[in-house]
């Protein structure tokens, strides 16, 4: 007898997206919402989640907007609990602010580690106890970057904030195991995207990534759609503790 391909489609199944308003985020909300899950996409900007759950549900989708800071960790927790349980997180939410090592001033320290490290765990931790409340298994996708496995110039600060998130993932997903609940990241090239597409107007800046993407473009964000429902749904049952770089072949060297 055959065996069964699993089903790549997320009936029934509640996600969340932080970060949720543009670029990866939303793109997360949209392929999650056409592979059938129930999505909520949230960000500070609640205008910006809530034309994007709008135009999913006009699509056919099932979708809702929860406006949110994610550095409000009170707010967070209590948000989460009040919405959830949600079987799938995309751990969106994240930022960066290059300069040279020398140059780092300690506010940008803080805000680049304060949301892609400490919120994104405790969004992660906050979705975690509510599956185990709740009994349920399910999947935490931490976005991550090529920059959780090499260096960058002028990247001091959002390189180790990403090799932070990575090895949180690991010991997330071993904790995690016995409750059925995988833990990975994505950790893509440059992507473009309303964050990154100003670097990009840097002719110099551009040529120089581009020379490190073997496959010899940027990365859009479709290139990632796949890989988060891959990783939401049955395909990836048996990964945890794990990452899926999409690097354009970056790392590879």
């Amino acid at each position: 007898m055959l065996p069964v391909t699993p089903s790549f489609r997320l009936d029934g199944r509640r996600a969340l997206v932080t970060g949720a308003g543009r670029g990866i985020g939303l793109a997360a909300a949209a392929a999650l919402a056409g592979a059938g899950a129930h999505v909520t996409l949230a960000a500070r900007s609640g205008h910006e989640v809530e034309a994007a759950a709008a135009e999913i549900r006009q699509g056919g989708g099932a979708a809702a907007a929860m406006a949110l800071d994610v550095l409000d960790m009170p707010a967070t927790m209590a948000a989460i609990e009040a919405a959830g349980p949600f079987d799938i997180l995309v751990n969106n939410a994240g930022t960066n602010r290059p300069k040279p090592f020398p140059e780092v001033p300690v506010e940008d320290f803080d805000a680049i580690m304060n949301l892609n490290v400490r919120a994104a765990y405790f969004a992660a931790q906050a979705v975690a106890r509510g599956l185990i409340a709740a009994g349920r298994g399910g999947s935490i996708i931490n976005v991550s970057s090529q920059m959780g496995h090499v260096g960058g110039a002028n990247r001091t600060v959002y390189c180790a904030s990403k090799f932070a998130m990575e090895g949180m993932t690991k010991a997330m997903g071993i904790d995690l195991a016995p409750h059925r609940i995988r833990v990975n990241t994505i950790c893509p090239t440059y992507i473009e995207t309303p964050l990154t597409r100003p670097y990009f107007e840097d002719a110099a800046f551009r040529a120089a990534v581009l020379s490190k993407i073997k496959l010899g473009r940027l990365g859009q964000v479709e290139d990632l759609m796949g890989a988060i429902l891959f990783l939401a749904g049955d395909g990836a049952a048996l990964m945890t503790g794990s990452s899926v770089v999409i690097d354009g072949g970056w790392t590879a060297d």
